[in-house]
């Protein structure tokens, strides 16, 4: 990530909130993981709503110059993930993400407060 990671952050979640994805949750893991600075874990609905964030969030960061060093699980969608190095982004369809609680693989992490505008896109509207 070129930018400021917490704006990344941010720019991540309103996309997962914009497109209605849910349970958006970031975690600071530097010095706690050796792959990855942040995570980012969230939920669709359904498998194409799952892929459909995934591509969502791909153009918002393309826009800033960012591409994934690797995606996997696009073709089916019930678990996505989206790596840019310093950030790793998994998108889970709901039962899957309870099943596999990747929050609890870093229990020293911290939770980063993400800043989402709830009525982004009414304000928007006009």
């Amino acid at each position: 990530m070129k930018k400021d990671p917490i704006e990344t952050l941010n720019l991540v979640a309103q996309t997962i909130f914009d497109k209605k994805g849910f349970n958006i949750m970031a975690l600071d893991v530097k010095g706690i993981s050796s792959i990855t600075d942040y995570v980012i874990v969230a939920e669709g609905n359904v498998d194409r709503h799952v892929i459909a964030l995934s591509k969502a969030i791909q153009e918002a960061l393309h826009e800033t110059g960012e591409k994934p060093v690797f995606v996997e699980g696009a073709a089916n969608g019930d678990w996505v993930v989206l790596d840019y190095m310093q950030l790793i982004i998994h998108l889970f369809m709901p039962g899957l993400r309870d099943k596999y609680q990747l929050e609890k693989l870093f229990p020293q992490s911290e939770i980063v407060d993400l800043d989402i505008v709830v009525n982004h896109l009414e304000s928007n509207v006009s």
